[in-house]
């Protein structure tokens, strides 16, 4: 049993309304998490087009009966409401995507796809870090996908930091990316999923 799962939950760049549903989401999730004891953290989030949304966001939950929980909502999520957003709209069943996953390796991916950038770290640490060029950019070639660690006095130690982040985000956009599809196959009524989702909610999107 695993003692620490990354969820991720996305709207696969629906409309508003599904990105409402990711952020009410992420409460409902974080909210039973910590009913059950288990320590949640929100990895990163990417904001919706109108507040209190969110186009994404990726969840750490951690102790034990973690799994359980996220077995229990991963997949499709159907949230049937009307829309707070466009009055007469007649859509009301908004889908997302809820997918669990584990840092993968490095050599998962081609390490010549992966840069390293030395920069001069800011913020706390006292004139040693300011002095020093300890921050490390790991850069994914391919998609442009970034990410900078400076935590650590270390250079080496931020270049395995940003390693580690770099590919937590690739595996996020990744299923961002197939998320995007299917949430356009859902709004075409082609999608064999939308019609097994894992749960059901009927609440107002408020």
């Amino acid at each position: 049993m695993r003692s620490k799962i990354y969820l991720q939950i996305t709207s696969g760049r629906g409309p508003a309304e599904c990105c409402r549903v990711v952020a009410l989401l992420l409460e409902k999730i974080i909210q039973q998490a910590q009913t059950s004891g288990l320590n949640t953290e929100v990895i990163y989030r990417e904001q919706g087009p109108i507040n209190r949304t969110l186009y994404s966001v990726v969840v750490s939950i951690e102790g034990k009966g973690c799994e359980e929980l996220v077995n229990e909502w991963k997949g499709t999520i159907q949230w049937i409401a009307q829309s707070p957003y466009r009055i007469y709209h007649k859509r009301k069943n908004w889908f997302v995507g809820v997918e669990s996953f584990i840092p993968p390796e490095l050599h998962t991916f081609q390490e010549k796809d992966i840069s390293y950038q030395t920069l001069r770290a800011s913020g706390p640490g006292g004139q040693h870090v300011n002095k020093t060029e300890s921050a490390v950019r790991a850069v994914h070639i391919p998609s442009g996908i970034s990410v900078t660690a400076s935590d650590q006095r270390s250079q080496l130690q931020n270049k395995k930091l940003a390693t580690e982040r770099l590919l937590l985000k690739l595996t996020s956009w990744y299923f961002d990316q197939a998320m995007e599809v299917a949430q356009q196959n859902w709004n075409n009524h082609n999608s064999l999923q939308r019609g097994n989702p894992v749960k059901v909610i009927q609440e107002k999107l408020l």
